[in-house]
């Protein structure tokens, strides 16, 4: 499998892979593995070129421990992604294996299509790419304000790794992260990637943490408005791509601006104990 097949969802992944990873081609299957980082879940993971039958789990377990487990110790999880789109499969031994289903919408913002967020109400609220590398430590503490039940300390070191990563990126043209203040205090951020510095390359929008403090006041929606924005008009990005998660609440945020999906993305995950973040 070459990686100028990867569909876009897992395709623009490679912006992040690629300042640290190590990204192998195979017959069946791309294998990334990201030494310096061996608990981020989807640095160090198999694409598979085809679905795979349900039967076949205990090979592809046996492949990801030969490709990444074996050569890598501190990469206790399990993450299988699948490159051809969900179609509604189901693979019930993978479950009974303990691998968690991951499907994804992706999603995609194009030039012309980005809708006025609603104003947010007696707030004062500030958007715009933080200060590298002054402002980084409180962006990791932001995003450490709520783990989804990982551990702390691994999440933490996952995340400040990831932004080491990400700064060379932002220099090179290729990154950029954006914080919201509200009424003076950083409350909520995001990011942006793009395979190269030009005008029509397609972006990668990248999460979106919001400190549990702060939610449901109207700040994730601007705060993708700003970055969506940004996109479009200072990278002039030819389309903006974005995975999330199809059952969270979010997803109607990101469709009232514009956001459309067009396919699904799938996978497996284990997760170890006391394991970082994906």
């Amino acid at each position: 499998m070459k990686l100028h097949e990867l569909r876009p969802g897992w395709a623009t992944e490679l912006t992040k892979w690629r300042p640290s990873a190590e990204i192998v081609e195979c017959d069946d299957c791309i294998v990334v593995r990201t030494p310096g980082n061996p608990s981020w879940y989807w640095g160090n993971c198999l694409i598979l070129a085809d679905a795979p039958r349900d039967e076949d789990v205990g090979h592809w377990l046996a492949r990801f421990a030969r490709e990444i487990g074996d050569r890598q110790p501190a990469s206790r999880h399990v993450a299988i992604g699948v490159n051809p789109p969900w179609q509604g499969e189901r693979r019930p031994a993978w479950q009974a294996a303990g691998l968690k289903p991951y499907v994804n919408a992706v999603m995609r913002l194009v030039p012309g299509e980005l809708a006025a967020p609603r104003p947010v109400q007696a707030h004062e609220v500030l958007v715009r790419p933080i200060a590298w590398p002054d402002e980084v430590p409180a962006i990791v503490e932001l995003e450490c304000a709520d783990t989804d039940g990982h551990d702390v300390a691994g999440y933490r070191m996952v995340r400040e790794r990831a932004f080491a990563d990400l700064a060379r990126l932002q220099a090179e043209g290729r990154a950029e992260w954006f914080g919201l203040w509200c009424d003076g205090v950083l409350a909520a951020d995001c990011g942006l990637l793009r395979p190269e510095p030009r005008p029509g390359a397609t972006a990668r929008f990248q999460r979106v943490a919001t400190h549990p403090a702060w939610r449901r006041r109207g700040l994730a929606r601007a705060l993708v408005h700003a970055a969506s924005r940004f996109a479009l008009e200072r990278w002039q990005a030819g389309e903006v791509v974005m995975i999330a998660d199809p059952g969270d609440v979010a997803i109607a945020l990101y469709r009232s601006l514009g956001w459309r999906e067009f396919e699904r993305e799938w996978g497996f995950e284990r997760k170890a104990p006391q394991d970082a973040a994906p």
